[in-house]
């Protein structure tokens, strides 16, 4: 069984016309799972619902805590992509388990969203990876430690 975590993030933002702004809403992993034909095998929980920019050392520490808590070996966690590797980094003391983080640089509502495929290829790299913490992105995995975001090009690539 593979644990979900959900933080929050761009892949569950919601634009919202009265005030032109993106906000986090309600979590789009069980229709994204559905829609690529992932029925069961999981658990789902969301633990945040924050833009990973306003998360804090206390937010990543209710991520570790839950991470560490949980039976799963195999743990899949939707992050938002600007902190998502200080997340990573923040989850490396974890031991015995395959955890991978995913995101998306589109919100999952929009037409042209990479979210369907990130979380699809972030289920098949979770279950194929050896134990360790991972950052599965746009078709690449990276360890974590060893990866940042880049802003002007919006990608991950290894340090």
């Amino acid at each position: 069984m593979i644990q979900i975590f959900t933080t929050g993030g761009t892949i569950d933002k919601v634009y919202f016309d009265a005030n032109s702004e993106f906000e986090i809403g309600e979590s789009l992993v069980p229709e994204l799972l559905a829609e690529s034909n992932i029925h069961k095998g999981y658990n789902l929980q969301g633990l945040l619902r924050k833009d990973s920019l306003e998360m804090t050392d206390e937010d990543r520490a209710t991520v570790h805590a839950a991470v560490a808590a949980c039976d799963a070996s195999r743990i899949l966690i939707t992050h938002g992509t600007d902190t998502m590797a200080d997340t990573a980094q923040a989850l490396s003391s974890v031991n015995g388990k395959t955890i991978v983080l995913t995101g998306a640089m589109q919100p999952a509502r929009m037409r042209r969203s990479d979210a369907v495929f990130n979380l699809g290829f972030a289920w098949a790299a979770l279950q194929l990876l050896p134990p360790g913490v991972y950052i599965a992105m746009n078709g690449e995995v990276f360890e974590a430690g060893a990866v940042r975001k880049n802003l002007k090009a919006q990608r991950f690539e290894r340090t």
